[in-house]
């Protein structure tokens, strides 16, 4: 058998070794894995498509590394195997990413059931969402059911992982002044649930005049499915309450989606949308690589950053020069 092939077995047969290797091959820049980075995928995608993928996002100090390890570990101890995946374009020592959070999930970083793994450090978000999506399918063929995708960064990155799971869950504190002003408007369009963390003890009863703001909020905003009514859940992720509940939330959304033909639709719609995105990023690189517009790309740059050539004339300059061999 070839390397790619072994690899593809290892990880069918839910070895770890094969897997994590499998994630290393697919996060590789070196352009001579790129190939076999596709045929691993081209191997695994008919046993890819069986998980629940939950987007998960919060403010900062709202407790998403307690939460995921209580979530994760009743999930576990319902039979399901899950694996903790994050989306964060910033460096991987500053940008609080999933990393450091790792020590913060002991106990589910211990579960033989669940797998934490960090996304690769990258400049640009969409190159890693791109090896955290392809890693998502590698964990759904080592047969992890549930897919836990953490976002650190804020604004785009929460748009570009609602674009790659089936739920996103958004986590909020009760006691950050005015609620309302903590939130922006297009994360709350893209949240499949509020989840408002920390409602323990005297905190409590923020929690639920919180709540209620959110419940009055989300009104006000068009339903993202005719299927689902979006709810607001207290929890505490610290002395695990509510936290089944929060799953039962999560199982009855599918129900519904599902048997309206919601869910296969939205999976498939995002299919062809990272198909769309994959494709004009592999068009950009092809288009600045080729040998007559990097020769010429700098002093056309620079003509347009002059007012010496308008963008258009500058755009259509270099198509000319690309389509030329």
């Amino acid at each position: 058998m070839s390397e790619v092939e072994t690899l593809a077995c290892g990880i069918l047969e839910r070895k770890l070794r094969p897997l994590a290797k499998g994630i290393t091959l697919i996060e590789s820049k070196n352009p001579e894995h790129n190939q076999a980075a596709n045929q691993l995928l081209e191997k695994i995608l008919p046993h890819t498509g069986n998980s629940v993928r939950i987007g998960i996002s919060g403010v900062p100090g709202v407790g998403k590394s307690t939460f995921i390890e209580a979530f994760g570990k009743h999930l576990t101890s319902q039979g399901h195997r899950v694996a903790v995946l994050a989306v964060d374009p910033t460096s991987q020592i500053t940008g609080g990413s999933i990393l450091g959070d790792k020590t913060r999930m002991e106990e589910l970083a211990r579960d033989e059931n669940a797998f934490i793994r960090p996304s690769p450090a990258g400049a640009t978000l969409g190159g890693v969402a791109r090896k955290t999506r392809e890693t998502m399918l590698l964990c759904e063929a080592a047969g992890y059911d549930v897919i836990l995708i953490e976002t650190v960064g804020v604004g785009q990155s929460e748009i570009t992982v609602a674009s790659m799971v089936d739920f996103f869950m958004l986590l909020q504190l009760a006691n950050a002044g005015d609620e309302l002003q903590g939130i922006k408007k297009g994360v709350m369009e893209i949240a499949d649930a509020i989840i408002i963390n920390k409602a323990e003890g005297s905190n409590r009863l923020r929690a639920e005049v919180a709540a209620q703001q959110y419940v009055n909020a989300l009104h006000i905003l068009r339903p993202k499915s005719p299927n689902w009514q979006v709810p607001v859940k207290l929890c505490s992720a610290m002395y695990k309450e509510g936290i089944s509940e929060i799953w039962e939330m999560v199982c009855d959304y599918r129900q519904k989606l599902t048997n309206s033909g919601e869910f296969d639709e939205k999976r498939r719609k995002q299919s062809v949308d990272w198909f769309w995105t994959l494709l004009m990023d592999d068009l950009k690189d092809m288009f600045l690589s080729n040998r007559n517009v990097e020769s010429m790309f700098e002093s056309v740059r620079e003509a347009v950053e002059k007012g010496v050539l308008p963008p258009a004339a500058a755009s259509k300059r270099l198509l000319e020069l690309f389509k030329r061999h």
